[in-house]
């Protein structure tokens, strides 16, 4: 859920209220601490609206114009038992008043809605840290589920946290008697309750939240309406308890961000965004051929409500199909698109080889997750660089592009496009289920600041024979680009044949001449090589002797990391990738001027396998496969192991 705002700074006006009805006053009973960042974690059974809460708690912080980062944590199964560990989803929000990175390390606030939630994320809670708990769940079956021989809130295991026993169950029926819904109805708000108390604890606005729930219920106003007072119930209930003697605000991070106007996005959206910019760009309509497939489906979803922008939308009967309509949709003449993650990149192989033999613009976005096979469909992971790069027969060379945030998504997606239509090749875009799900603020862009991505279709012949004859020849190429032309089917006098049989250079006819062969192959591979990407930027103020190099998701992390390295008076360098084949021209001779290079990865060293073969550089990997990314204390106890090394 998105929240568009003017600039960062506004609506922070009339935090500190309570709210009665439709009316609100000031509050001013309690004690209000001024903190300037805060990390929240709400935990519960996948049927318990997490995903929901969190993301209006987010809406409203956006609004309020702090910064803010995400993590979306998802039950890998697609509906585990009730109550169990395989069950717990959870949402982390890490929101401040200076520029953030990173969704937080460990929650200063964790609000378990039962048992299993409680169990599942205790070990990411410090010491001294709140923790609210729905204690209605705290039965004894279900504490036997997860495990728990006496209830943790009775046996002084949880001695070391602020905590706070909350009846959210009760409260919450309590609240909705007069609706006339079942107990199981009413209970289903509870959600809205806790949402509603951690609104008041840390001043959110309301109004937003408001508003979405009679815009998601207009069909069934009662419910709006439940829903609306369960979430009033928990702001009262927050200013009126005992238990809760202090409220704690969190000012709007006024500096942080350039003037412009701003919304809260996450990496799929940033995508489908970016994709359709790309396309106004291009002047070319935009056609996505995929097949659902966590966590890439978001993107389907939202370019689907884009008929208005000359998308169009294809869910095909299988991954094959999706890139196969693709494909030929950019031989018709559109910017074409195909979406997946792991397991569909091993499916679309084929078809991806053919598009490099066929020389055709296409978008590959591989969202990447945990693997191998099909793994762990809601988890994170780098694992797909090495695939990306040689997972095709023959010698089938595709550009890669990653973006490193998830408002950054709609850059590289436009940044692949550019690639896509200038040079005529496939195109591999590489985010993950961090990026995907995650959100961020981001700068809506102004038109004028948009690359122009204008396409020139051939028009006519473009080669003379000996005889003085004009012929069209489809793989008569740039010089500078070395792209062939895009001829549109139909277009007279520009009949040509097309095929993933090797081709002769210049007509495209097919040829099984041993010379030939390595011409184009050396021709296809030159052409990659060639692609302008801009020089890798460092960002060394001290003259460091050690270098980490980072790419995708991991940005965050690692840019965390070598603050609090810097800040503790650490000399250390840093650089990050967006263009992964090729690599910047330059990257050779920065590796070369440091004496250690640190290369994290969310794999077992992937990037560092391909720096060390080209480079031969001494590149020492930092690696992590556990389907969550980096915690930057984590990466800034391994970067000075390193410095110190």
């Amino acid at each position: 859920m998105t929240s568009q705002v003017s600039s960062p700074a506004e609506q922070a006006d009339g935090a500190d209220s309570t709210l009665v009805g439709e009316q609100r006053k000031p509050a001013g009973v309690k004690d209000v601490q001024r903190l300037d960042r805060v990390i929240i974690r709400f935990a519960g059974d996948s049927g318990d609206g997490m995903q929901l809460t969190g993301d209006r708690f987010t809406s409203e912080t956006a609004s309020f114009g702090n910064d803010l980062s995400t993590l979306p944590n998802f039950p890998a199964e697609i509906r585990a038992p009730a109550g169990t560990l395989p069950g717990v989803s959870s949402f982390q929000l890490h929101f401040a008043d200076h520029d953030i990175l990173t969704p937080g390390d460990a929650p200063n606030v964790l609000v378990a809605m039962n048992p299993a939630a409680l169990k599942a994320n205790i070990g990411d809670v410090p010491r001294g840290a709140e923790i609210i708990v729905n204690t209605d769940e705290f039965t004894k079956r279900a504490l036997q589920k997860v495990g728990y021989a006496a209830s943790p809130l009775d046996d002084g295991s949880l001695d070391g946290y602020s905590l706070h026993p909350v009846p959210l169950t009760t409260l919450t029926v309590e609240a909705l008697k007069d609706f006339g819904l079942t107990r199981k109805e009413a209970e289903r708000s509870k959600n809205m309750f806790a949402l509603g108390l951690l609104s008041w604890m840390y001043h959110r606005p309301t109004e937003g939240t408001e508003k979405f729930l009679k815009s998601k219920f207009a069909k069934k106003p009662e419910i709006a309406k439940a829903n609306i007072a369960a979430f009033r119930a928990g702001w009262n209930f927050g200013e009126t308890t005992e238990d809760f003697a202090v409220s704690y605000e969190v000012a709007p991070a006024a500096t942080a961000f350039p003037t412009g106007t701003y919304r809260n996005i996450s990496g799929n959206l940033a995508l489908s965004y970016g994709l359709v910019a790309a396309s106004r760009q291009a002047d070319l309509p935009l056609f996505l051929g995929s097949y659902p497939i966590t966590p890439a489906s978001d993107i389907l979803h939202e370019l689907s409500r884009h008929k208005n922008f000359g998308v169009r939308t294809f869910q095909a009967e299988d991954e094959i199909a999706g890139i196969g309509a693709a494909l030929g949709a950019a031989f018709g003449g559109s910017l074409a698109v195909t979406t997946t993650s792991g397991p569909g990149v091993a499916l679309k192989s084929e078809t991806i080889g053919l598009a490099v033999s066929m020389e055709l613009p296409l978008l590959v976005l591989d969202i990447q997750r945990g693997g191998p096979s099909t793994g762990l469909p809601t988890k994170t992971e780098q694992a797909d660089l090495l695939q990306a790069m040689f997972g095709r027969n023959g010698e089938a060379p595709v550009p890669i592009v990653a973006p490193c945030t998830p408002a950054d998504c709609f850059d590289a997606a436009i940044e692949a496009a550019r690639i896509a239509l200038a040079y005529r090749t496939p195109v591999f875009l590489l985010s993950d289920g961090y990026l995907a799900n995650g959100s961020e603020p981001w700068r809506i862009p102004d038109i004028d600041e948009l690359p122009d991505l204008t396409v020139q279709f051939a028009q006519g012949p473009n080669h003379t024979l000996d005889d003085g004859t004009e012929v069209f020849w489809p793989y008569k190429r740039d010089p500078q680009t070395l792209a062939r032309p895009w001829a549109v089917p139909g277009t007279p006098g520009l009949e040509h044949r097309i095929g993933g049989i090797e081709k002769q250079d210049g007509t495209g006819n097919i040829s099984y001449d041993p010379a030939n062969h390595d011409f184009m192959v050396r021709t296809r591979q030159a052409k990659i090589d060639g692609i302008d990407v801009p020089d890798l930027e460092v960002d060394d103020p001290h003259g460091a002797r050690t270098l980490v190099l980072g790419w995708g998701s991991t940005f965050g992390p690692i840019t965390a990391a070598v603050r609090r390295l810097r800040g503790s008076g650490e000399s250390i360098a840093q650089a990050h990738l967006r263009h992964l084949n090729p690599f910047p021209r330059n990257l050779g001779a920065v590796l070369k001027r440091y004496d250690r290079v640190v290369i994290p990865e969310m794999n077992l060293g992937q990037l560092a396998t391909l720096v060390r073969a080209k480079y031969l550089v001494d590149a020492h990997s930092y690696n992590q496969v556990n389907g969550m990314p980096f915690k930057a204390e984590q990466l800034a106890t391994a970067l000075k192991e390193a410095i110190d090394g």
